[in-house]
């Protein structure tokens, strides 16, 4: 059987690992903000029947403007019958473009695109909005943790409610930062589709963690005379498969629709489900590396804890 709590500071240097290179990034650059939190300016240019492909879009603005636009996404309409296509482009608010430079921006796009006929359009977008919905989300996230913290207290107080509660919250806030790092590291945009994401993985994450807890609960009557540590490993051994085969099919629906949405270019599937697909490994890693464990230890301790003769009624 597989030493899971032993092996826990393994585990758990892994993940504070991938957590201070994120903060590292995070310092260094800070995260990737969409226009929706920060404000910016979305421009729109209809090319007609001109194709293009949006890495070539991105290099048209870095080298007529030398700032970058955090999202360049293609878009396909028809028009009397005819295919159009449509660049959407979002400068934030601290890459916005001058008068000067959107103008220079499109007449090096009609030179490279070879077209005079470029119908364009500009929107400024505020923040207030965007700020409205961060603020809607984290006040979500703080009442479902602490609905979280209730249930689980209540539904385990046989196997020491507390600390269940306490380490399955430690487990929702380790997948948290789990995917703040990845988007901080790899400079993807921070969006509702983001905030969405997270409370969809807290979610998924809190149920499997207590598929685990439960099977600790049901181990303490089957194997009353267990070490605390010898019941969490076996818990989560038995629980492992379920937990396996279950994070398995998620990920294939999730990693098939975001195949289907970048073939498609349905650019609001990618930002939703990509947050998602390292959620839910962030998810089931917890619940089985870091939830379980802290709690074996956090019970053992309280059991040495206790004056010896209370420790062998208890235990009896």
């Amino acid at each position: 059987m597989f030493d899971f709590v032993g092996k826990r500071k393994i585990f758990m240097g892994i993940s504070l690992a991938i957590m201070t290179v994120g903060l590292i990034f995070f310092l260094m650059f800070g995260l990737n903000l969409d226009i929706q939190f920060e404000g910016g300016t979305v421009m729109q240019v209809n090319t007609g029947t001109v194709d293009f492909a949006s890495a070539e879009i991105q290099t048209v603005v870095q080298d007529t403007v030398g700032k970058s636009a955090s999202s360049i996404q293609k878009l396909t309409g028809s028009e009397n019958g005819d295919k159009i296509n449509i660049i959407l482009l979002k400068f934030t608010k601290s890459s916005a473009l001058t008068q000067g430079e959107t103008q220079q921006l499109v007449a090096a796009l009609k030179t490279h695109l070879g077209s005079d006929d470029l119908d364009v359009s500009y929107e400024t977008v505020e923040p207030f909005i965007g700020r409205e919905l961060l603020n809607k989300g984290l006040l979500a996230t703080l009442i479902a943790s602490i609905l979280i913290f209730l249930y689980v207290w209540w539904r385990f107080s046989v196997m020491s409610g507390i600390p269940a509660a306490v380490t399955a919250l430690i487990a929702l806030l380790h997948d948290s930062l789990i995917m703040l790092s990845f988007y901080a590291i790899f400079r993807l945009p921070v969006n509702e589709a983001f905030i969405a994401a997270i409370l969809t993985v807290l979610g998924y994450s809190m149920n499997d963690t207590i598929v685990v807890y439960d099977r600790v609960r049901e181990n303490r009557i089957l194997i009353r005379k267990a070490h605390t540590y010898e019941l969490m490993n076996r818990s989560i051994q038995q629980s492992l498969p379920r937990s396996i085969n279950t994070v398995v099919s998620t990920l294939i629906a999730v990693i098939t629709i975001y195949i289907f949405a970048s073939i498609f270019n349905i650019n609001s599937l990618k930002e939703f489900t990509l947050p998602l697909m390292v959620g839910f490994i962030a998810g089931v890693y917890s619940s089985i590396f870091i939830a379980g464990p802290l709690w074996a230890v956090w019970k053992e301790r309280q059991e040495n804890s206790r004056p010896a003769g209370k420790k062998q009624l208890k235990r009896a």
